[in-house]
């Protein structure tokens, strides 16, 4: 790319807002995340697992009450075999995944990569995830319940510990938190959501 086309993607990110370092940093994210796609690209993409349940919203925010449980999550996983040869424990599998909030708040599109990982032989499993988030909530000035999410793309990261029924059935406990890590000038709040899922692999 030319010096001048440099120039006019730092001019648009300073227009949205963002720092070059924050362009840096997301770019940078979404390589690693992307990193299994694109050494696979021989190998063909498996639609995996489909999973789905509802969260609590903003568990943060202090006490709990059944209020909080607004949010409906979905999310798809995909299996790549280049990806399964080289993983030495569990799975490691790209996601897509919507959390969308019944109530009025805070929604998300999220993709990244999980990395699934069985307990020995027992039917329990660990999963961690990683990748990025856009979302439809306030960046700053919001009022409450709202919050100020400081970057339109977020860090998204969940745990879950789960437990598999059958070969094909699942349920999790699920922890997804997003938040832009001080990457841009805006306020990090950050989101958290706590909530039970089920999948169901294919």
């Amino acid at each position: 790319m030319t010096a001048a086309g440099f120039d006019a993607i730092e001019w648009a990110a300073k227009r949205a807002g963002w720092h070059m370092r924050s362009v840096s940093v997301l770019g940078l994210a979404a390589v690693l995340t992307g990193l299994g796609l694109s050494g696979a690209a021989a190998q063909p993409i498996v639609f995996d697992e489909i999973r789905g349940g509802l969260y609590a919203h903003s568990i943060d925010e202090g006490s709990f009450d059944a209020s909080r449980i607004e949010d409906a999550n979905v999310e798809l996983l995909f299996s790549i075999p280049s990806l399964d040869e080289v993983t030495l424990l569990g799975q490691l599998r790209p996601h897509i995944g919507a959390t969308i909030n019944l109530g009025g708040l805070e929604s998300m599109l999220y993709a990244g990569m999980s990395w699934t990982v069985p307990l020995g032989d027992t039917p329990i499993f660990v999963e961690a995830a990683f990748g990025g988030a856009v979302h439809n909530g306030e960046l700053e000035g919001a009022e409450y319940p709202m919050r100020d999410l400081g970057c339109r793309v977020l860090f998204h990261e969940s745990l879950s510990l789960g437990v598999n029924i059958t070969e094909q059935a699942s349920i999790m406990a699920t922890v997804e938190h997003a938040s832009h890590g001080s990457i841009c000038e805006g306020d990090n709040r950050g989101l958290t959501n706590l909530g039970v899922r089920v999948g169901w692999k294919f």
